[in-house]
């Protein structure tokens, strides 16, 4: 069990001490969707994803030399920056932990708050507070957001507000889901969407230490899962046919997946799941490939034996692994680079909020490669990536950079 480092060690920490009595942990949908009772079993068959057309000759085969490059500082003077999305204008909107979003626009922080719900939002725990934001696909059309955040009874709020021109109107919250809480950590935190249109959400097991309740294998709740929902076919939202449970959960068997991110390019998926005291992992799961996957907490952790108790199946082990012996306690998932550094397409760049290593990953021939490529020194809770494929760094101290060429 990790220890925690200073008072106000950021949200996507492995392990802490939970609460002395455990609760019940019971997700509950805000009003009912449109869905069937889950099975107790996987379905044979699943129908793929969308997969975009891709050119694999586009990607890196190599590692640039990082000498070459820095971060390049772009913003400061946040509180706890934890996000950065794109609105496909050239603007980037930063999430602050405690309860609001800022555009960046033409290099500047704009005066005013875009959205501003710090009433509501509780980040007295270290993994609390305002943690992931996504904007619509057609969100210059219809202004629509959606913010993941812990409410101040400890929950889990995934929530839908209305933009217009540079503010967003906090009455105009419609909540989607609230998922019932039983400790204050591993609350997970990321949404985007994915190549489908459909809304991806991870949620953390439900905290503590070493899954107690079983939340992250159980097909019965929400948590510990990679959750997708269609937020346009009905109020408040639905679930895909291909859902392969009948229910909101695409894959299960994740311990706290902090952030997850799709390529650009080929719409391949990124889950940067946390470990609990030994291995930080960075799964994937290829365009096109079926729902159902279990990747394996609480009976692995990375790529090791956990509390399998001799128990076997079908699992999907991670691509890339760090252990804490190496210098690490927290892996903070990123994005596959697909900007205008064509020497960098492709690498797949993450992170660790302790030590501000950043590696990057590249697939070769079949077979996965990963490399430290730079110490940023600084605490990275979260990185992000722009609309043209730029690739951001975010820092617990309230700073946000840019990797460039120096």
């Amino acid at each position: 069990m990790m220890k925690r480092l200073i008072a106000l060690l950021v949200l996507p920490l492995a392990a802490c001490t939970g609460l002395s009595t455990p609760l019940p942990s019971t997700p509950t949908p805000a009003s009912a969707p449109q869905t069937s009772a889950p099975p107790t079993a996987l379905p044979a068959t699943s129908a793929p994803l969308q997969n975009p057309s891709a050119d694999p000759s586009s990607s890196a085969t190599t590692f640039p030399d990082p000498n070459a490059y820095t971060w390049q500082l772009i913003a400061s003077g946040l509180k706890r920056p934890v996000d950065l999305q794109p609105d496909g204008s050239g603007r980037l909107f930063i999430l602050e932990n405690p309860g609001r979003i800022h555009i960046l626009e033409n290099g500047q922080l704009l005066a005013d708050s875009f959205l501003d719900i710090d009433e509501r939002v509780n980040d007295d725990g270290n993994e609390m507070g305002l943690l992931g934001l996504a904007l619509h696909p057609n969100y210059s059309q219809n202004g629509f957001f959606y913010v993941n955040y812990t409410g101040k009874s400890g929950d889990t709020f995934i929530s839908r507000f209305q933009a217009g021109g540079d503010s967003a109107d906090p009455n105009s919250e419609s909540i989607l889901l609230k998922i019932k809480q039983p400790f204050e950590n591993h609350n997970g935190g990321a949404l985007a969407f994915g190549p489908d249109g459909y809304l991806y959400i991870a949620t953390g097991d439900g905290g503590a230490a070493g899954d107690p309740f079983g939340n992250a294998q159980s097909l019965d709740t929400l948590l510990g899962k990679i959750l997708r929902i269609d937020v346009d076919s009905a109020e408040p939202y639905a679930i895909p046919p291909d859902n392969p449970f009948g229910n909101e959960i695409l894959y299960y068997g994740l311990r706290n997946p902090w952030r997850i991110s799709f390529d650009q390019l080929t719409g391949d998926l990124y889950i940067g799941d946390v470990g609990q005291g030994e291995w930080e992992e960075i799964d994937y799961v290829a365009a096109g490939s079926r729902g159902g996957l279990n990747f394996g907490w609480d009976y692995y952790e990375g790529n090791h034996d956990y509390d399998s108790q001799g128990l076997t199946g079908e699992y999907v082990f991670p691509v890339v692994e760090y252990s804490h012996a190496e210098g690490g306690c927290s892996v903070t998932g990123g994005y596959v680079y697909r900007g205008a550094m064509t020497e960098w397409n492709g690498i797949y760049l993450y992170g660790d909020y302790c030590t501000g290593y950043v590696w990057g990953a590249i697939k070769v021939n079949g077979q996965w490669q990963a490399q430290l490529l730079f110490e940023a020194r600084v605490q990275i809770t979260s990185f992000g990536q722009d609309e043209s494929g730029e690739v951001y760094l975010l820092s617990d101290g309230g700073d946000v950079y840019k990797l460039v060429r120096k």
